[in-house]
């Protein structure tokens, strides 16, 4: 049996294997984006944050931030190293301890990078022209196609990992780990379809609080009309 929602001619599908492995989180589109490279209000918005957020890191703090280790925990259970497949909100704050910044990507990226900081949610946003018909998150089996961002060609995908899949087989997001060339949003992407995804140490109040945020700030930067699809709490 499956979950399902119906939205904007997309249907996401949650399995009640993934939901048992303890994934939460929601999925919502937005239409109608106007994505740019940067904003200057935006980057103020985004210097204070970190001003914020640095300051309360450490290697130790990141290794015993219960959010993050949930995600490793969800890694363990379909056999997959927490240590070698980092949760991108792990990866992130790593990189802002490293580096002091996050990396420029787009506007619309950088505004859930953030988001993703603030909260230790995994979040992640896909061109919805891009998605061949519906989204499924399931474990795999082995069979997909999976092109990871910033790769050359496709790589291999083991058989029981959990990840979103279209209808054409194809990967778009890997654990909570790598997204893909396919789906990646551009500055042409107008329109998308996002995960705010979090694990069993997060609550429904921690999920509307990421959630909420994503929205406000991408439609205070970028414009257009949020419709929430589906929430696994």
């Amino acid at each position: 049996m499956t979950n399902q929602a119906i939205q904007d001619k997309i249907i996401f599908h949650v399995s009640d294997e993934v939901v048992a492995l303890g994934l939460k989180g929601a999925y919502l589109t937005i239409h109608g984006l106007k994505n740019k490279q940067t904003d200057q209000t935006f980057e103020a918005v985004k210097a204070a944050v970190l001003g914020e957020v640095l300051p309360t890191l450490s290697k130790e703090k990141i290794e015993n931030n219960p959010v993050l280790a949930g995600f490793r925990q969800l890694h363990e259970k379909v056999q997959r190293s927490g240590k070698k497949n980092l949760a991108s909100p792990e990866n992130l704050l790593n990189i802002l301890l490293e580096t002091g910044t996050l990396p420029q990507v787009n506007l619309l990226v950088d505004i859930y990078n953030l988001v993703s900081i603030q909260t230790q949610f995994a979040l992640g946003a896909h061109d919805l022209a891009k998605i061949s018909g519906n989204v499924h998150l399931r474990l795999t089996t082995g069979q997909e196609s999976f092109w990871p961002l910033g790769y050359s060609k496709p790589q291999g995908i083991g058989a029981g990992e959990y990840a979103y899949v279209d209808d054409a087989n194809d990967i778009i997001c890997r654990l909570e780990v790598r997204q893909v060339e396919k789906t990646k949003v551009t500055l042409e992407t107008s329109d998308c379809f996002f995960i705010v995804q979090g694990n069993s140490s997060t609550t429904k109040r921690d999920i509307e609080y990421a959630t909420n945020r994503l929205i406000e700030l991408v439609t205070r930067f970028c414009g257009g009309d949020a419709r929430r699809l589906f929430q696994v709490l």
